[in-house]
């Protein structure tokens, strides 16, 4: 797939050790501001749907407006899945498709979200970093269940958040997005500071738990995956 922007290569991994270590060095690469970054005026959420008992998947990025939340762009990307699932390595699984979804969209993206995590990770480098530093955009990672670290229930309200903790580091934040719901797990990735993340994330999740770009995203993946393989969901 040609790219329309500048991707940091790397080699498919032939195993789980080549996997770790090539996220290992691009983890020398992360980048964090020191404080807030400027809003930016659209954010690009993904997210990947399977078929079950299959390795077919779709990947789906949908370009949104920060201020209305209205879609303004999304593109799919369809294919097999060749490597296999491994806790901590997700981002070797799903990349690929990624790249090609985003590689299809006519805008370059400001922000990626992505539905899994940034350095609130076993390595400190979840499918949010590696995106973030394939592409070097600001991305970060919201996701549905928390994979590492310890929280206090935050608060009821919106808004509200408690800080994810692993060996006294504070690597995400537990985010309630609607009052009275259950939180999402948020984590900066790349190029972007703990604060914007759960703000951004807050401000995108205007009527649900999700936010916004994921949430088309994952709706626009699971339709064309059951267009193309239906019954197979």
């Amino acid at each position: 797939m040609t790219h329309k922007w500048t991707v940091v290569p790397h080699e498919a991994p032939a195993d789980v050790e080549q996997a770790e270590r090539i996220q290992a060095e691009l983890r020398e690469r992360l980048v964090f501001p020191a404080g807030r970054i400027e809003t930016p005026r659209t954010v690009t959420g993904l997210d990947i749907s399977y078929a079950v008992g299959s390795r077919r998947a779709v990947a789906a990025a949908v370009t949104v407006d920060v201020v209305t939340r209205h879609v303004l762009e999304t593109a799919t990307a369809e294919g097999n899945v060749s490597f296999p699932y491994v806790p901590g390595l997700l981002a070797f699984r799903e990349i690929p498709l990624l790249l090609e979804a985003l590689g299809r969209l006519e805008g370059r993206p400001e922000l990626l979200i992505c539905d899994g995590h940034g350095i609130a990770h076993p390595r400190r480098f979840g499918l949010a970093s590696h995106l973030g530093v394939l592409l070097d955009l600001p991305a970060f990672g919201v996701a549905k269940t928390e994979f590492i670290g310890s929280h206090t229930e935050p608060g009821p309200r919106r808004g509200e958040w408690s800080p994810i903790v692993v060996d006294g580091e504070v690597l995400g934040r537990a985010v309630r997005t609607q009052t009275e719901v259950n939180p999402v797990f948020v984590s900066a990735g790349h190029r972007i500071g703990l604060p914007d993340t759960s703000d951004l994330t807050v401000a995108l999740s205007s009527h649900f738990r999700v936010p916004e770009p994921t949430r088309q995203a994952d709706i626009i993946s699971r339709q064309v995956l059951r267009d193309t393989w239906r019954g197979m969901l």
